[in-house]
């Protein structure tokens, strides 16, 4: 283990920070260009969404060149914004708690891509994405383990034998 890995996970047998995705544990410390990543990230998210936007409306002149009618543009549009709320939602949620196994919504995130796209933008605004929850996560580990090895002190069976006594009474 390097010198840095040893300096983010505190002690030695203590808990390891988990990584997130583009950070590693540089959140921990927010060390080791964090800022710059999220900054970099929060670019990458909105040049991707507006990209993706670009490509929705190329769709949209599709149909319009195809002169389907104006039901299908509206249940185009309305099923692309539902699509892209949903997503938005569930990855707003997704930094905050861990997911829920209820289904399988990878085709409905999939459509609104560009929901997701804009709630990892929001988020590298103010920190790393599931930070906070990740943070949380270890901080209650890193408590936990300082309890544990707080709460002994020793060698029960070197202590001396008027300290068993009273301890069985």
């Amino acid at each position: 283990m390097s010198e840095a890995q040893q300096q983010h996970s505190g002690d030695e047998d203590g808990p390891r920070p988990e990584p997130i995705r583009f950070f590693g544990t540089t959140w921990v410390h927010h060390d080791g260009g964090y800022r710059w990543r999220r900054v970099g990230l929060a670019i990458g998210s909105l040049a991707a969404a507006a990209a993706g936007a670009f490509l929705v409306r190329f769709a949209y002149q599709g149909f319009d060149t195809a002169d389907v009618g104006g039901f299908v543009k509206i249940l185009f549009i309305a099923a692309f914004a539902v699509c892209t709320a949903l997503a938005f939602r569930q990855t707003w949620d997704g930094f905050n708690r861990r997911p829920e196994a209820k289904g399988d919504n990878r085709g409905l995130l999939l459509i609104g891509f560009i929901g997701s796209l804009v709630a990892y933008f929001l988020r590298c605004l103010r920190e790393a994405p599931g930070e906070k929850l990740r943070r949380a996560e270890y901080e209650q580990a890193r408590e936990a383990h300082q309890r544990r090895r707080t709460a002994r002190t020793g060698n029960p069976a070197a202590r001396p034998a008027d300290v068993k006594k009273r301890k069985r009474r």
